[in-house]
């Protein structure tokens, strides 16, 4: 008896996820849940488990390949079928069927694995996918091959493959051989094309303060012990940031809305995004009702992330859904920067390195540990005196402390 693994809903707006990698061989023992292939999508990386103990048998989708939702990648043989399926010590492996013996069987996995269109459009007409000439990928037929199938009586030529598109110029012979070309993840094309569309979509202006950060730290020094004993987590300054953001959007509503259309959508809750910086690429999990979480739950739910993020374990609703994003470049030693807009959004706050400098304080030059602050704005629904007054508000929380729980 053989198990089907097929490819998990991949979550809201997510319909196809490429291959990454399979753990495992055709052959080789695996364990119920264990992982056995890892997908990568436009969002998250996730892997997909082992849905029953067993060996592993054929790998329908290879390592590259593109997969839609309840595709076939691959099977398990249980129980008689394992052990039948498992090579024995002195056994050498069986000789491949002649390639004719096999061709009707491709053609018949590449016909079921070929979508849920393909299959509803054969039940409507009658066509036989696996008669149809296709043009997808390793052979799979695709939603036109059948349309076409269809409209012809049943045969349809296949498609011409697009001409690959040149992106640069060849370099030199001399150079080429030093060069190595890495296909992009989903996850990094996604990032590119929303971050190029967040540029090209809205009119996006950044302004810029500074806080001065020496109350802040002396709570910080302070009580981190105390609060790391209680709540088990660490005292950082992003619990601080969150808390002064949101009570920024509370007086500036603009900040925390978007457009839709001709609309204006105000969003009177506070989902925050906060920037994690992956070896995948940049991520952004969502602290939901950040204004409802003291500082105690901010931290513990970004020090959650944090953890899922560098173990790729973030889900895709985990990162939906955010009203506001704070990035910090501060942690790689950014001096300033100017964030680019987490598409819809209309603002984002970008944190950077704190550094002493001298600063004029009561008519004396005093040497204070300040941070310069960005927030990058669209325009189209901020206006300048908004986008300043929001930056202010967060500086005079974060200069001082006792206003955010005061709630002033």
């Amino acid at each position: 008896m053989a198990t089907e693994i097929r490819v998990p809903t991949l979550g809201e707006s997510v319909s196809e996820a490429t291959i990454g990698k399979w753990f495992k061989k055709p052959g080789e023992a695996v364990k119920a849940d264990e992982p056995l292939v890892e997908l990568e999508t436009d969002k998250v990386t996730l892997e997909v488990n082992a849905p029953a103990a067993g060996v592993l048998g054929e790998i329908v989708a290879k390592e590259g390949e593109t997969v839609g939702v309840n595709a076939l990648l691959g099977s398990i043989a249980e129980g008689a079928a394992a052990a039948a399926a498992a090579p024995k010590k002195d056994e050498k492996p069986a000789a491949p069927a002649p390639a004719a013996a096999e061709a009707p069987k491709a053609a018949a996995t590449k016909a079921a694995d070929s979508g849920p269109a393909v299959a509803r459009l054969a039940a409507e007409s009658g066509v036989d996918p696996a008669s149809v000439p296709a043009s997808g990928k390793d052979g799979r037929v695709t939603k036109g091959d059948m349309l076409a199938a269809i409209a012809t009586g049943g045969a349809a030529a296949p498609a011409a493959a697009p001409a690959p598109v040149q992106l640069r110029a060849p370099s030199a012979p001399d150079d080429a051989s030093r060069e190595e070309r890495v296909k992009m993840t989903k996850l990094r094309q996604t990032i590119a094309r929303r971050l190029k569309e967040a540029q090209s979509t809205a009119a996006m202006l950044t302004t810029f303060n500074e806080v001065d950060m020496t109350n802040v730290m002396a709570l910080r020094a302070q009580y981190k012990d105390a609060f790391e004993k209680k709540h088990g987590v660490k005292l950082g300054f992003m619990g601080f940031f969150v808390k002064a953001a949101v009570q920024a959007l509370k007086e500036i509503p603009a900040v925390n809305a978007e457009i839709d259309g001709t609309d204006i959508v105000y969003k009177n809750y506070y989902h925050i995004g906060v920037a994690v910086g992956t070896d995948k690429g940049l991520v952004v999990p969502v602290v939901r009702d950040a204004d409802q979480l003291s500082i105690a739950g901010v931290e513990k739910k970004i020090g959650e992330f944090g953890k899922k993020a560098r173990d790729g374990k973030l889900s895709i609703e985990e990162m939906q859904g955010g009203t506001f994003t704070i990035s910090n470049g501060g942690v790689y030693g950014s001096l300033m920067s100017t964030p680019i807009l987490n598409a819809p959004q209309s603002a984002i706050l970008g944190m950077h390195k704190i550094q002493e400098r001298p600063m004029a304080i009561g008519g004396k030059v005093e040497i204070r540990p300040m941070m310069y602050l960005a927030v990058s704005y669209d325009h189209r629904i901020i206006d300048g005196k908004e986008a300043v007054t929001f930056l202010v508000r967060i500086k005079e929380g974060l200069e001082d402390p006792a206003r955010l729980v005061l709630d002033l």
